[in-house]
Formats: structure tokens, sequence, C-alpha cells
């Protein structure tokens, strides 16, 4: 189902961050990696996530608000770009994706969120821990979770909440960090 997405999304090798990331990222290891913006770093990560989602099956008792896999980034339209692959990359799976971004309707958001089981979370921080607080969503479920553009996030003044975030996922198996840039808060 996986390789079905990836030949419908036109993937045919991977990049060189690609190259370095799935070795590690695929088994399960912990990932931290930079490469400039548009080199694969996305479809590494949402790789690494629905392999382990399709091969790991979910709980059996399980609640619509709770993610087995989160990813953050720091801004409205990273959100909806990551989303937009993971749901093409996912198509032929049977795996759901969700976003939660600040700007757009808050209960639009939690009505999808009650309406069906979240496997792949894309937020903004903010948004995400608005939901978090109200309990709408618990992250104590989550298996894989991404930072992209972790140190982004950290300049523009998310660092707590991130970390508040990090804490809550509790049962997480896999880290991964990524960046497009070097410097920074990092």
């Amino acid at each position: 189902a996986l390789q079905a997405g990836l030949e419908g999304a036109g993937f045919t090798r991977c990049t060189p961050i690609q190259a370095l990331t799935l070795p590690v990222a695929l088994p399960g290891g912990d990932v931290a990696g930079q490469a400039q913006t548009g080199t694969g770093k996305t479809a590494a990560f949402l790789i690494s996530i629905i392999t382990q989602l399709l091969q790991t099956p979910p709980p059996k008792e399980r609640y619509m608000g709770e993610p087995r896999a989160l990813i953050i980034a720091p801004t409205r339209e990273l959100v909806v770009q990551i989303a937009k692959d993971a749901a093409d990359l996912t198509k032929y799976t049977g795996l759901n994706v969700m976003t939660f971004v600040g700007g757009m309707d808050f209960d639009k958001q939690l009505k999808h969120l009650e309406a069906r089981h979240c496997d792949i979370l894309v937020a903004t921080p903010g948004r995400l821990l608005d939901f978090n607080q109200r309990g709408d969503v618990h992250l104590d479920m989550v298996e894989v979770m991404v930072l992209d553009e972790a140190d982004r996030m950290l300049d523009m003044g998310f660092a707590d909440d991130v970390q508040r975030l990090v804490g809550e996922c509790v049962n997480r198996q896999q880290t991964m960090l990524f960046s497009a840039t070097t410097g920074g808060s990092t």
C-alpha cells in the first residue's frame, strides 16, 4: 500500500537525505537531519512513520483523540504541505491524516477529530496545545514524533510549548528532528 502511494507521488529513488535517514529510521532509530528545502526530508520521515504504523497494529482500546504519530511544524503553510504529502502517501493504506493549525475554524477541526481515529496528526504547536489542554487530544499513544523545522520553532518562541508537548508523548518509541537551516537555537 505504501509502495502504491510512493509510485503515485512519483518517487523513483532516494534523495541523499532519504538515503541517510531511512536506514536508521525504518528500524525505529531516532534521527536528527539537516538538508535544504526541497531535498526530500518530508518524504523521509513520512515513509518511516507510515511503515511503523502499518507494521504495528493500533491498540485495541483507542479514543478518537489519540494519534499514533505526531508531526509538529512551526507554520500553517508547512503543516498543510506535510499533511498533503502524508495524504498522498497514505492514500492506499487506510491510515487517517489530520491537521491542527491556528487561523482555521477550531470547531471544524474538532469535528474531524471526533469523526474518526487519527493515525497521523500534523499540527502547529499553539493549536495542538489548545486541543491538548482542553482534553480533546491525548498524546500518550504517540509512537513516533517528528519536529520539523525544529530550530525554527525554537527561534519563533515555541520552546516551552514544544517541550510541554514532547513531555505528553510518554510512550513514544521514536523521535525525529529535521531542519532546513543551520545555526539558530539548535
